[in-house]
Parts: C-alpha cells; structure tokens; sequence
C-alpha cells in the first residue's frame, strides 16, 4: 500500500534532483525543464500537506533551490529537578522542544543555542549529542527528507531570560517531569523526548536511526 509519506519522499527526490540540476547546469534548455519539473513537484507537495499550490511559491526560492536533506536540531533543556522545558508552537498549538532550522555557517550546536535563544530567551549549553534522528522515521511532520539533532542542554538564565525575538513562534513554554509531560505533544516529538530523557539519564550512547 503506498502511503501519504512515500509520496511524500518522492516528492522530495524529486524536488533534489532538479534543485541539483538547475544549480549546476549551464543549458538553457535543461534549466527549462527542470524548472517545469519543480513546478510540478510543488503541486504534488501541496497535494500532500493539503495545502493552496500559492502557499508553497514563497518555498521556490528556499527549500526548492537546496540540493539535499533538510537539517534542524532542538534543545532538551533539563534542570536539576528532572524536569524538561517544551515550548507550545503558535502554529498548531502542540508542545515541543525547542528549535528549527539550521543556517549555513553554524555547528548543529550552535543552530541549537540560536534557534533556543530566539524562541524562549534562555541562553543554554549543550553538553551532550543526544540523538540524530530521520524525519522517516520519527514522525516529523514534514513532507521534506530531514535530519534532526538533538542535544541535551543546560539553561543558564532559566530564572531570568532575555527578550526572545522570535517570540511570535510559540505562545507559551513550560518545564515538565518526565512522568507529567503535556498530552498534545507534537507527533514529531513524542518519541523523540523519551529518547533524550533515557539518554541524559543513563551513560547510552547517542541514539540515531539504524
């Protein structure tokens, strides 16, 4: 039976290899067609995360232009009390980590400490690679191949954090135990917290998809 999610990987190979072509081809005529190609897969995008094919044009220049897997990383903040910090994102009003996408130029840690920063006001400290996670296989809802890092963090101004600047991004955050966490937990993130919590209880090792 296909499902929804190998449409979906489709779709992202095929939005990888014309991305590549159109980046390194010097025919007018390959740039051409590979171009319709890219039209098309962003219909089929839009097909599978039901949504308007105008909302996915302001993606052409971003994630349509970029030869490969997307990379993000989030912050398993935990305090001397067990307790992990989940920020509720604005858009769908889930409770996740903190994080999102990383820039060019910057270590997955320090994407990290930048995406925790801009979204809570918590400077924190990553001490140790929890797990790298395949968006395949953890739920990640997202239609676009992707790798996750995730690291566990120590806040070092939980008690006092500075002004987030992208406050707009989640409506609330809040610390939790492992044995209370929040029930609408987004999907991409439910198996995802247990993993870190096993990881920085225990001495395991970082955890990744085999």
């Amino acid at each position: 039976m296909i499902t929804s999610q190998q449409i979906a990987l489709w779709t992202d190979k095929l939005r990888d290899i014309s991305a590549q072509v159109l980046h390194y081809t010097h025919s007018v005529h390959q740039k051409e067609q590979y171009q319709k190609i890219q039209d098309i897969v962003m219909e089929m995008a839009a097909a599978v995360i039901s949504k308007p094919i105008k909302a996915m044009e302001p993606l052409r220049g971003i994630d349509f232009s970029r030869p490969m897997p997307l990379v993000g990383g989030d912050a398993a903040i935990i305090n001397e009390k067990g307790e992990i910090l989940l920020i509720r994102r604005a858009d769908n009003k889930m409770w996740a980590m903190p994080g999102g996408a990383l820039e060019v130029g910057e270590t997955p840690a320090e994407g990290v400490k930048r995406e925790v920063l801009e979204e809570t006001g918590i400077i924190c400290e990553p001490v140790k690679l929890a797990a790298v996670h395949d968006s395949r296989f953890c739920n990640l809802n997202t239609w676009q191949h992707m790798y996750a890092f995730n690291f566990i963090c120590k806040a070092l101004n939980a008690n006092n954090p500075d002004t987030p600047s992208h406050a707009y991004e989640i409506s609330e955050m809040a610390w939790f135990d492992e044995q209370h966490l929040p029930e609408n937990i987004d999907s991409g993130h439910v198996t995802r917290i247990p993993i870190a919590f096993r990881v920085w209880r225990t001495d395991e090792a970082t955890y990744f998809d085999k």
